[in-house]
């Protein structure tokens, strides 16, 4: 599920993303209970996201504060994982990064975080032979994801997500 962010230009530098640890998970929990109330999943589904996929979870940080975070790891293109269930186990072949959240607080957005974070993912992918991105962009973020390359897919792939979910996909640019 993919949070908010305006589209407006940066008027202050975009905290930088770094790589999630786990004493990182109760920050990301209280981002995530502020960004998506309607949408709650709990901390272990978040933990195991990050013990399954490391590269692929990241937080950014204002000073020493966590201000947001993505979740993301292999999966079949096509296929949207549950909401608040377990993984297990990574599936073998997959194809592509599912970004499975991304939630910014408030004061986060609109300064470029969602923008910067784009070629981190794009070097993630790359490294795990993934050739395209997929998610699910929820609370009206559609055109927000439109404007980074990604193209929306049929409906009915983005059950228990909310009314305004859509599945969404993009292939990988041409490494630089």
């Amino acid at each position: 599920m993919t949070g908010r962010e305006e589209d407006r230009q940066p008027q202050a530098e975009a905290p930088p993303w770094r790589e999630a640890v786990p004493s990182d998970l109760r920050a990301i929990d209280l981002v995530a209970r502020a960004v998506h109330p309607l949408l709650p999943e709990r901390p272990e589904v978040f933990a195991e996201k990050l013990r399954l996929f490391p590269p692929g979870c990241l937080v950014a940080e204002r000073g020493e504060e966590v201000v947001g975070y993505v979740l993301s790891h292999p999966w079949p293109c096509g296929a949207v994982p549950p909401l608040d269930h377990f993984l297990g186990t990574l599936p073998q072949g997959a194809a592509c990064l599912f970004i499975h959240d991304v939630a910014l607080m408030p004061g986060a957005r609109g300064l470029g975080v969602g923008r910067s974070l784009l070629p981190r993912l794009d070097l993630v992918a790359r490294r795990h032979g993934l050739g395209a991105m997929a998610l699910v962009s929820v609370y009206g973020t559609e055109r927000f994801w439109h404007g980074l390359g990604f193209a929306t897919e049929p409906d009915g792939l983005a059950e228990g997500y909310g009314p305004s979910a859509r599945y969404m996909t993009r292939a990988l640019p041409p490494a630089p």
